[in-house]
C-alpha cells in the first residue's frame, strides 16, 4: 500500500504516466486521481519517485535508489512524454 509522487514520466507497457502524478501499488492505497500500477515494487521502481507514506519509504529503502536524494522539483526534460 505504497504511494509515490513522480518527478519524471513513467512509460508502462500499456500507458504513460506524467511527471507530477501520484502512483500507488494497489486500489486500497489509492486516493481519487491516483494512478494504480500493481507491478510497483522495490525492483520495478524508477529514479525520482518521492515516497508519500511509510510503505513507500520502506519500498524505496529496499530499492537500488535508496541513497538517491529526494527530488524537490520536476524538470522539463524529465516530464516530457513522447
Amino acid at each position: 500500500m505504497a504511494r509515490f509522487r513522480l518527478t519524471q514520466s513513467l512509460d508502462l507497457s500499456n500507458r504513460r504516466i506524467a511527471a507530477g502524478r501520484t502512483i500507488c501499488d494497489s486500489q486500497g492505497a489509492a486516493l481519487p486521481g491516483d494512478e494504480i500500477w500493481t507491478g510497483l515494487n522495490a525492483g520495478s521502481m524508477i529514479p525520482g519517485m518521492v515516497p508519500l507514506d511509510g510503505s513507500a519509504t520502506t519500498m524505496k529503502a529496499a530499492s537500488i535508489y535508496s541513497s538517491e536524494p529526494t527530488p524537490t522539483q520536476i524538470t522539463g526534460v524529465n516530464s516530457i512524454q513522447p
